[in-house]
């Protein structure tokens, strides 16, 4: 199967197309819906000092706002489909536009909503939430409007930085994706999307590696300056908003946002940094069996090891949802429902947007986009990605506000369902295959905990440095490379000096990096309790498969720390990280005694 032949998503479940009536009249109705929405908080005085809140006041409310946020989310969620696989198409990107315009509105809304609970205490609230099955269900998000609402502007600051995002923070991120989709370089004399650059990382031949390298890290630096200006008005603008919300540190606004205290992050990020001597070991032990003294950045992604399974993608979809129904029937007949029903946009083409990510789409439908290429940890991308979507099918129940999962949880099933696709993978290898499949479990913790936390460290650096002036492109190279330096230590000869123009987390959300280590610690650590469960017989495997759906059903209406407790979790114990850490240990012990056998 070519790329061309690779499977694309469906999407004339919601619309016929761009140009379709329905689309335009749902377009309309959600700018009608809108303006109802702001009559409605004019109405009912919905405001900082406003009316009292009332239970019949805060129903009519979450309702409205329920209805219109799922509306304007399937429509966002079919428009993207458009735009992140042809950032070329302007029709799309005309109509994504006029979305964004529409839906402006419902930022300051959302601030306005959050500052009128601003002056409610814990009594208060606990008389609204029995007050009604609606506000009952919404607790969880009443008490986290309540502890924004500390760190909120004027409103009038809050509707005007909500009305400027899109021409400021969101234009530059926008600027930067659809520079990056069409960017490309010449490797041979051959212009090739950066995209394809990347994926020749994997080339067993390291002159390949080493000339994709070059070439790609040639194009970002065609294009440093507009990277640049983009990284400086999204870190500026977030920087500025952040001091003005009363924020003293530049990751506060992230660990509100992702529903987790200092307390965890440091015992997180303790734990992160003593096992980054071991992390090297690994580095180490994969430079000797490519023969070299220490690797270079083109080295990480190179194979170790040989498969004797050629990872095409329909082999990686009969892989996929057989090891699924081996943890459950549930898990692998909805593996097999995304495959029959087109979830899945597979292949890497101009224009497409580089990564892989899982959308909702409607009902318990999700989308997935990813970039295949013939590997291993392309099937472990895919079994994440759908990881996702079983997430996504455990919450179509709930409304939107009670769906809000922070960035802490949201990647839980996605490690675990990866986790079961690589462990497979390992179990059933021997030889030289049990190396690959070591090899790719590797590189995506090494990616996950050691790069994550350059990214870490870099964004902190940047967003000190940033509340002084604008940097310069060589600036963010310097920068970059310390971090990669602090991180990677003495295991990498050349770094990726670009890597803050590649990553496209830096211009979305702050510190769209270190949840994701949360995320893989989080997910091994469950993985570890499923592991138990099944040494003590169906019993325990079924009510631990119950206690997760459950947990994957709570993720927007309890805290991590209160979802781990019920998994005897304490999320402030660097003993539960260094646990999950020990399982990549002993990852690394096995990988080095295997690759010194070889050599």
């Amino acid at each position: 199967m070519t790329t061309t032949d690779l499977p694309r998503w469906r999407t004339t479940d919601l619309y016929g197309g761009l140009d379709a009536p329905a689309l335009t009249a749902d377009l309309t109705t959600l700018a009608d819906d809108v303006s109802a929405l702001v009559t409605t908080f004019d109405t009912l005085d919905i405001r900082e000092g406003g009316a009292v809140v009332t239970p019949d006041a805060l129903e009519t409310v979450l309702d409205a706002m329920n209805a219109v946020t799922l509306r304007a989310a399937t429509l966002r969620s079919y428009l993207n489909a458009f735009v992140a696989t042809d950032s070329r198409d302007a029709a799309a990107q005309g109509l994504m536009s006029t979305l964004t315009t529409t839906t402006l509105p419902l930022g300051p809304l959302r601030s306005r909503f959050t500052a009128w609970l601003g002056d409610l205490d814990d009594a208060a609230l606990d008389a609204l939430t029995g007050s009604s099955d609606t506000a009952g269900g919404h607790a969880h998000v009443l008490r986290r409007a309540a502890l924004y609402a500390r760190h909120q502007m004027s409103p009038a600051e809050e509707d005007l930085a909500a009305r400027l995002r899109p021409s400021g923070a969101g234009g530059w991120a926008k600027l930067h994706g659809n520079v990056s989709a069409v960017l490309s370089g010449t490797l041979n004399g051959e212009a090739l999307p950066v995209t394809a650059l990347r994926a020749l990382a994997t080339d067993p031949d390291e002159a390949v590696r080493k000339g994709a390298f070059d070439a790609e890290i040639a194009a970002w630096a065609s294009s440093e300056v507009v990277m640049a200006a983009c990284l400086n008005g999204v870190k500026g603008e977030e920087g500025a908003l952040a001091a003005r919300r009363g924020f003293t540190d530049p990751v506060q606004p992230s660990l509100l946002l992702n529903g987790i205290d200092q307390a965890t992050l440091d015992a997180m990020q303790g734990a992160v940094v003593r096992s980054l001597p071991d992390f090297r070991r690994y580095f180490g032990a994969k430079a000797r069996a490519l023969g070299k003294p220490k690797l270079d950045w083109w080295d990480l992604f190179a194979p170790v090891g040989r498969s004797e399974t050629a990872w095409t993608y329909g082999a990686g979809t009969r892989f996929v949802e057989e090891q699924f129904r081996g943890y459950s029937a549930a898990l692998g007949d909805f593996a097999a429902r995304a495959f029959a029903g087109e979830w899945v946009d597979a292949g890497p083409r101009t224009g497409k947007r580089s990564g892989a990510f899982c959308m909702r789409w409607t009902g318990d439908q999700s989308r997935i986009l990813m970039n295949h290429d013939p590997s291993l940890d392309s099937v472990s991308t895919l079994a994440h990605e759908l990881g996702h979507a079983y997430h996504n099918v455990q919450l179509a129940h709930l409304p939107p506000l009670r769906r809000e999962t922070p960035m802490t949880l949201a990647e839980t099933a996605s490690i675990f369902c990866e986790t079961i696709i690589q462990n497979a993978a390992l179990d059933s290898a021997t030889g030289a295959e049990r190396v690959y499949a070591l090899e790719t479990q590797l590189l995506g913790h090494a990616q996950v905990v050691v790069d994550i936390h350059s990214r870490y460290l870099f964004e902190r650096a940047v967003y000190d440095k940033r509340a002084e002036r604008d940097l310069n492109p060589a600036e963010f190279v310097e920068l970059m490379t310390w971090a990669q330096r602090e991180t990677y230590g003495d295991a990498l000869g050349t770094l990726h000096p670009y890597m803050w123009a590649v990553k496209g987390h830096y211009y979305s959300l702050p510190f769209y990096n270190y949840p994701y280590t949360f995320g893989l610690l989080f997910g091994l650590g469950l993985y570890a309790q499923y592991t138990a469960a099944r040494a003590q017989g169906d019993g325990a495997v079924q009510d631990f498969q119950r206690r997760y759906d459950d947990l994957l059903a709570n993720t927007g209406q309890a805290t991590p720390l209160e979802l781990a407790a019920r998994f005897g979790i304490d999320l402030h114990a660097p003993d539960f990280w260094e646990g999950s850490l020990d399982v990549i240990r002993g990852q690394i012990a096995a990988y080095e005694a295997l690759t010194g056998a070889e050599g």
